[in-house]
This record gives structure tokens, sequence and C-alpha cells, in this order.
């Protein structure tokens, strides 16, 4: 039953970020679009906070540990969909050819897994928006292009196309 419940919240929950991976943008905006999706969708009024993929996790027991392994996974293939994305951000030359697409995708899934603790814990979608802006504007040197975007007033980002 719980297998069920897996595959529909991956169903339903997390198109954000499918959509933001297969966007037709520069892999800097999609990287943006990805991370300020996970703020609204973790923090979804009505909802409980968090991604299921990873709250779960932190709640499984030795004795489940098939169920564990089958939430792993799902993290596993998102950050693999993050990596693949900037794979072919660095073909297209959006991204400099010696950054790690390996190395960013495990930052950028850990980003994502602390926003949905944070927002188990209660951030607001603001909160989570903030955490999401400093997580972009700390990626590696050469992978920044600061940009703002003076309608929201806020940082839009320091990879390049941004």
């Amino acid at each position: 039953m719980f297998r069920k419940a897996l595959e529909r919240y991956h169903q339903t929950e997390i198109g954000f970020a499918l959509e933001a991976l297969s966007a037709p943008v520069s892999t800097g905006e999609a990287i943006r679009l990805l991370l300020l999706g996970a703020a609204e969708a973790y923090s979804r009024p009505g909802k409980p906070g968090g991604c299921l993929f990873v709250s779960g996790a932190l709640a499984t027991s030795p004795q489940a540990q098939a169920i564990a392994d089958e939430l792993k996974g799902y993290r596993k293939a998102s950050e693999a969909a993050i990596a693949a994305r900037l794979v072919a951000g660095k073909a297209a030359g959006d991204l400099p050819e010696e950054l790690s697409a390996e190395s960013l995708a495990k930052y950028i899934a850990g980003v994502m897994n602390g926003m949905s603790i944070q927002a188990r814990d209660g951030a607001s979608v603001e909160e989570l928006r903030d955490l999401a802006e400093a997580a972009l504007a700390a990626l590696p040197a050469g992978a920044q292009n600061q940009g703002h975007d003076s309608k929201t007033e806020r940082h839009t980002g320091p990879l390049p196309g941004v």
C-alpha cells in the first residue's frame, strides 16, 4: 500500500521538478525554477510540509529497510535527473566545461532535501524561497552570473542565462 502511495505522490506532487528540468530555458533558469518550485511545493497550505521522499526516509525503522531503500531510489533518481540537466547544460555551453555535473547535482539535491526538512519544521514559503536564493548565490565561481529582477526585487540567480 505504501508503495502505491509513493507512486501516486511521484505522479501528483513532483511535477514541478519534472517541468523545471525539462523547461526550454537556460540551465541556470531551470535550476532556479527547480529550487523555487520546491519552496512552493514543500510549503503548500493544507498539505504536510516537506517532501514524502525525504520525510519518509527520516521516519523509517530498521525493520522497514525495503521502504527506506525505495525512498532512496526516488531521491537518487531525482539527483540523476538534475545531473542529466546539468550535463545537457554543459553541452549547450550554459555551464563551464570544468564544472562537475555530478557534484553540483548532489549539492542541489542536498539543498532540496534540507528545504524539505525546514518545511517539515514549519518554514514558510518565503523562508524557503530565501534558502533557494542563498543556494543559487552560493554556486561555484565560474557558474555565477549575478542577476536581479527589478519586478520582484529578488536575486535572479548566479548561473549563466538567468
